[in-house]
């Protein structure tokens, strides 16, 4: 592992070698590793076609297509606004401008300090209480400015 990548590539080999067999395995591998980092580093990508015997191209291009790899490290808290229609019915426009305000950051944005990510999804499954957010995994219904800011908050005082 070289000291400058936050992340362990006997690691990345491991995860590649465990999958590589299934059909379409470049999915699933950019899955795993997103889920252990948190992101997929884009110095990875050489390492992962090699060992797939694809081109730099074809993992990039898949890598890149997709939104929701992330290409930086995550915010501390990643907070996810629905986007879909019935959350957009029930007031999910004016909750994502307030929360783009209160965090500073727009959406696929992390704050300078690390704090927090920003991100638009487009159905959490929880229309009968739209808006939702889900804020560190955790699914918030009917979401106001004012309990999106108690919500943040409280993450900030950790």
């Amino acid at each position: 592992m070289a000291s400058d990548h936050p992340w362990d590539k006997a690691a990345i080999i491991s995860i590649v070698d465990s999958l590589k067999h299934q059909r379409g395995a470049l999915m699933p591998i950019l899955r795993r590793i997103q889920d252990d980092l948190g992101w997929v580093p884009p110095e990875i990508l050489p390492l992962i076609a090699h060992e797939l015997n694809l081109s730099r191209a074809e993992v990039h291009g898949v890598a890149s297509f997709y939104h929701d790899f992330r290409h930086e490290p995550p915010g501390r808290n990643i907070v996810r606004i629905c986007r879909a229609e019935s959350c957009q019915a029930m007031g999910a426009v004016a909750l994502a401008d307030h929360a783009r305000q209160r965090l500073g950051i727009d959406f696929g944005d992390t704050s300078a300090d690390g704090s927090f990510s920003l991100e638009a999804v487009y159905c959490l499954g929880n229309c009968a209480c739209s808006p939702a957010v889900v804020i560190n995994g955790e699914i918030i219904g009917r979401v106001t400015p004012e309990r999106f800011d108690t919500a943040i908050s409280s993450l900030v005082r950790r």
